[in-house]
């Protein structure tokens, strides 16, 4: 169907899904904004466009309301495998997915309804080496480094999992507030430490099992939940023994539950629900010729 979109969420991270090809408009920045802007679009935290892939079954290419785009999400792929199986792109429960961060595969679980309402995402390595996030630090890894944010200096672990994160720990029993996250996420997302800038989760231990985190995504700003930052600190945290696998990753939006191997090899379960179904209509697509 021509300029049709499907708009999906994982505990709040909501996405629109779509197919470049049956747009009558090109996926440009200043068209990307329009559609993700919450006022004057369709709204959400990014845009996961449908593409060919020779490595895997499908591509994707991932889409920030900034209009940049980013190496990986694991919301969006719980949604993009959601938004595959709504759309009856495929009856597979399972296959895989090639992102600008790595192939990853897909296991959809489908419920009694015949909706696929929860994802299970491997995700491919963590791993703490700048070189991968990237990081202007001539390290080894980026654990427990200190940065500083105007007066403030906080100590950071650095972790990519084929997108870079910033994940700033604090003691079991010191929650961040929402107003640190809105201060701090900003800076530390376009610290001259990340020259291509960073994701930032503020995370606390809870129990020898769970995190706690609230979440700031470059491009995006302040999102209710995130699949590849829970990665991203459920790996941090186990690295730094704060914590062992399974991981129960906690966010405002929601919970959910990665595992950590050895080799730090991550594998993400959560649910994921779709919101609607539409098209783009001749106003707008006027708005964005």
């Amino acid at each position: 169907m021509k300029n049709a979109f499907f708009k999906g969420h994982g505990l709040g991270n909501d996405y629109i899904a779509l197919d470049p090809d049956e747009l009558d408009f090109r996926l440009t920045p200043k068209n990307i904004r329009a559609v993700c802007d919450r006022n004057w679009g369709a709204g959400s935290d990014g845009i996961l466009a449908l593409s060919k892939s020779r490595r895997a079954d499908f591509g994707v290419r991932i889409y920030n309301p900034d209009g940049s785009e980013a190496e990986k999400s694991g919301n969006g792929l719980r949604i993009f495998g959601r938004y595959l199986y709504a759309t009856r792109r495929t009856r597979r429960r399972s296959f895989t997915v090639e992102t600008k961060g790595g192939l990853v595969a897909i296991d959809l679980h489908i419920d009694k309804h015949g909706d696929a309402s929860a994802a299970t995402v491997e995700m491919g390595e963590a791993t703490f080496a700048p070189a991968a996030l990237p990081c202007s630090l001539k390290v080894k890894e980026l654990i427990e480094r200190p940065i500083r944010v105007g007066d403030e200096k906080l100590i950071f672990t650095g972790v990519s999992v084929g997108n870079p994160h910033c994940v700033v720990f604090r003691e079991k029993g010191h929650p961040w507030t929402r107003q640190e996250l809105l201060d701090l996420g900003p800076d530390l997302e376009n610290h001259k430490i990340f020259p291509k800038r960073t994701n930032v989760q503020l995370a606390v231990p809870t129990g020898p099992h769970t995190l706690y985190i609230l979440i700031w995504e470059r491009g995006a700003g302040e999102t209710q939940a995130s699949g590849s930052s829970s990665c991203a600190a459920a790996s941090a945290a186990v690295r730094l023994g704060l914590v062992s696998s399974p991981v129960t990753v906690k966010a405002p939006g929601g919970t959910l539950h990665i595992d950590v191997d050895e080799d730090y090899s991550l594998t993400m379960k959560g649910p994921v629900a779709d919101v609607f179904q539409g098209r783009f209509t001749s106003s707008f697509l006027r708005s964005v010729s």
